[in-house]
């Protein structure tokens, strides 16, 4: 190699060192820009709730998830209005145990009739949020399942449209046609999800089906949410969130979680309510669940939370 071809190739070399240079730093202040958005989401759907420990805990027993304790999550599905609180039209409940490297999860059908907590009334499960918000919901599923419901994440449904159209919308295998929903593998964006989750009534299996669609949804933007393309739509996907979500999860336990119970969360076991019945009271109808059944389900549960 001559004196002049070594001279050219020293010269390339700044600036292919500069160039490389110029994109770490970019990719550096991308990631750190998401990553501050992500903590300032995080921040505003952070909401505190009155009580610090469940009741159906001694100190003792008090989740650290630093130490990878078993802990229970309880998730609402917030049907909100103008001026009115709304109702807790989706309702489910999961435990999370990194030892048995699971997490069992159980929808409570929103018409189940049970003791309404703080309110002295037996009344649908669905109407506890109506009547005491968050606190309440806690409270009465609580009762209900007989286990502590240490976090609660709670998700506006009307807002819910914004977080399907900020990943971009999602795919969903529908097992049922209905109006402009064909059978088989569909896309849906923010309207249509909202309207494919809600349906329930021209469905045989009822609210049972209605929740077997959100959880579709709920994989669904899951599975976008992961993806690298949703780096690029970052600020409304943040957005999105902190509009529409809240939870007393701070943002020190959520890093935990991500820690400590990556493998916990990976496996999801569904906890099936079925073996109730259907029962009108005063020209209101109620879903009776089974006795059981419920003790069998209060059980797991317990086991699984280590009680």
């Amino acid at each position: 190699m001559g004196r002049k071809d070594k001279k050219l190739k020293k010269k390339k070399w700044p600036w292919i060192l500069g160039i490389l240079g110029v994109i770490v730093i970019g990719l550096g202040v991308y990631l750190f820009t998401i990553y501050n958005s992500f903590t300032n989401t995080l921040d505003e759907i952070h909401e505190p709730i009155e009580r610090e420990v469940s009741e159906k805990r001694t100190i003792d027993q008090e989740v650290v998830l630093s130490e990878q304790d078993p802990f229970s999550v309880l998730l609402l599905g917030v049907d909100e209005r103008e001026d009115d609180r709304g109702r807790s039209d989706t309702m489910v409940v999961m435990t999370v145990n990194p030892a048995d490297e699971s997490t069992k999860m159980v929808s409570i059908p929103r018409d189940t009739y049970t003791e309404i907590v703080g309110r002295g009334t037996t009344d649908k499960i669905n109407h506890a949020y109506a009547f005491g918000g968050i606190e309440m919901s806690m409270a009465t599923v609580e009762n209900l399942l007989d286990i502590p419901i240490d976090y609660v994440l709670q998700v506006n449904m009307e807002g819910f449209q914004d977080i399907v159209d900020a990943v971009g919308g999602v795919e969903v295998n529908n097992s049922l046609a209905f109006d402009e929903f064909k059978e088989g593998t569909i896309e849906l964006d923010g309207d249509d999800a909202l309207a494919y989750v809600r349906m329930r009534k021209q469905d045989p299996e009822g609210d049972f089906g209605r929740q077997k669609r959100q959880k579709q949804v709920i994989q669904g933007i899951m599975k976008k949410g992961a993806s690298v393309n949703s780096l690029l739509n970052y600020k409304d996907i943040f957005n999105a969130l902190g509009d529409n979500v809240r939870t007393n999860m701070t943002f020190d336990e959520m890093m935990d979680v991500q820690s400590n119970y990556r493998d916990a969360i990976g496996t999801v076991d569904q906890v099936m309510v079925e073996d109730g019945t259907g029962e009108t009271i005063n020209g209101i109808w109620y879903y009776m669940m089974n006795d059981a059944e419920l003790a069998e389900i209060q059980s797991t549960l317990k086991t699984h939370l280590n009680m």
